[in-house]
């Protein structure tokens, strides 16, 4: 439970922005509303972590970005199609960003990166798989199923990243702990051969 606590705390707030602009987008508070919202939010994010003095994250600044470029091309454009087919680029984006190594150390304890880091990096693969399946869906409903785009969006992004992560923490979780007991079992194997 500790280390889903960790890591849902960086999780939500990196990709804040991208979280109030689906929400209010699929409670129908319109695209403008949605986007201007969302702007202001991850802006927020950047700027907060920047005034403390830490790093910003790669999923804050795609956050950030994908939100401004939203605002932008709706604003400039007023096409509805446009923020449709945005998802797609950003999903194909961060997937690319997750393809990186080592890329989910910051959403576990470093005391227990020896112990599961390389079970976070096969995670780090099938979070990139994830983005790059949500593109292709996104653009598919996006194309050939308008009319249910905005219910789609409000719900399957959020809806599997949280599956995806409630497998991801049990799966590391029961994974660390068998390599704990293992570990434990080998080392009271060693003092009683002594």
């Amino acid at each position: 439970m500790r280390t889903l606590l960790y890591a849902l705390g960086p999780m939500l707030f990196d990709s804040l922005g991208i979280i109030v602009f689906a929400i209010l987008l699929a409670t129908g508070a319109g695209i403008v509303p949605a986007v201007i919202a969302g702007t202001v939010v991850a802006v927020a994010v950047v700027g907060y972590e920047l005034a403390r003095g830490h790093q910003v994250a790669a999923l804050q600044w795609i956050s950030l970005a994908s939100v401004l470029f939203t605002a932008a091309a709706t604003l400039l454009t007023g096409d509805p199609r446009f923020v449709m087919a945005k998802p797609t680029v950003v999903y194909l984006i961060v997937g690319m960003v997750m393809l990186r190594k080592g890329w989910l150390s910051r959403y576990i304890p470093p005391a227990q990166m020896a112990l599961v880091g390389d079970v976070m990096d096969r995670f780090g693969m099938i979070w990139s798989a994830l983005m790059f399946a949500s593109a292709g869906l996104n653009l598919i409903v996006a194309l050939f199923f308008t009319q249910w785009w905005p219910m789609f969006i409000g719900i399957f992004p959020l809806a599997s990243k949280f599956g995806l992560f409630a497998v991801h923490i049990a799966v590391v979780h029961f994974v660390g702990q068998a390599r704990l007991r293992r570990m434990e079992s080998g080392s009271s194997a060693a003092v009683a051969a002594e």
